[in-house]
């Protein structure tokens, strides 16, 4: 799943059934899920994800969360994590995802289609499911059977934007929501690079991009592509919460395919615990990337902003893949 976006981040829990013993935010909290035990709340044992009180020979149906994705996209994988949860998990679990425009509530909602079908789920484990279908998804439905405690739920998969909310306004070319994607790296034994191209402002060192240690003559790098083919004007290159692990100096080059490279920006000195604004000298255009970190280092976020030239392959997939 390296090659993949988790959609998930930044997205919204917007609704469950119940939540009684623990919140259902918890789902998306980009941590991983901890445990104490002897630690009780009035309502019981604290646990670190969404439970739902027990339901079994008691009422009817099962329980639900409902969730908008932070980037629409077509799924590839999903994660129900239930760590910690052992004697309290689900039983089995189904996913449903939805298409929908604008920013609908919960009630107005419709047009389910399925992602996972019913399927066994392990306590306090991974319970990861592939997922082949072929149609965009902005909102995802978890039903579990028929009660029981969701430590994480995560939602792998690749970026469809929409071309309509970037035609014609200023957006950021490498950004994850926005359909950007590292396609390569040298080196994310700390954190992945990735993360360099979430939204918001990184919160503390492992939010970013930070490479091992360098021991040879040479210079760490990742290769993004964009969003659609533009011609770069500006770069923001963020060293925020790197110290005594910053890079000394970055570079960008750009390409059309991948493979062959050419300068659009010269290593320029960058300094701890900064935000950077550098400007790009180039007429021409590009479809990736490639930034480099040297010799070494952590960068926590990379935007790119320029003059894009088309948005028809946009156009093209997001048309393929939205439900008829």
């Amino acid at each position: 799943m390296s090659d993949l976006t988790e959609l998930a981040a930044n997205g919204t829990v917007m609704a469950a059934s119940d939540e009684f013993f623990a919140d259902k935010e918890n789902l998306l909290n980009p941590a991983p899920a901890t445990f104490q035990p002897h630690t009780f709340t009035p309502k019981g044992q604290q646990y670190d994800g969404w439970e739902t009180r027990r339901r079994f020979g008691r009422t009817d149906g099962h329980d639900w969360v409902l969730l908008r994705l932070g980037a629409a996209g077509i799924i590839r994988s999903i994660n129900v994590d239930t760590a910690h949860f052992l004697g309290n998990y689900p039983e089995s679990c189904s996913i449903e995802g939805a298409c929908a425009e604008g920013y609908p509530g919960p009630d107005e909602l419709t047009s389910w289609f399925p992602l996972v079908p019913v399927s066994p789920l392990k306590g306090g484990s991974d319970n990861l499911f592939d997922v082949d279908v072929p149609w965009r998804v902005t909102h995802v439905r978890l039903n579990i059977f028929p009660d029981g405690g969701v430590a994480r739920l995560r939602v792998f998969g690749d970026v469809v934007p929409d071309p309509r909310d970037l035609a014609d306004v200023p957006f950021d070319l490498v950004a994850l929501r926005n359909g950007g994607k590292v396609v390569g790296c040298s080196d994310g034994f700390f954190s992945p690079p990735s993360n360099m191209l979430q939204p918001g402002e990184s919160r503390f060192m492992a939010d970013g991009w930070e490479t091992a240690r360098r021991r040879s003559p040479a210079h760490d790098w990742a290769a993004i592509k964009l969003a659609c083919p533009a011609v770069p004007v500006a770069a923001e290159i963020s060293t925020k919460h790197y110290r005594g692990n910053s890079p000394d100096r970055v570079a960008l080059s750009g390409s059309t395919d991948g493979k062959s490279w050419f300068p659009l920006l010269p290593e320029t000195k960058v300094q701890p615990d900064t935000e950077h604004r550098l400007r790009i000298e180039t007429d021409h255009e590009v479809t990736y990337v490639r930034l480099e970190s040297h010799p070494d280092g952590g960068i926590a976020r990379f935007r790119l902003y320029g003059k894009r030239t088309s948005l028809d392959a946009l156009a093209a997939q997001w048309h393929a893949t939205t439900p008829i």
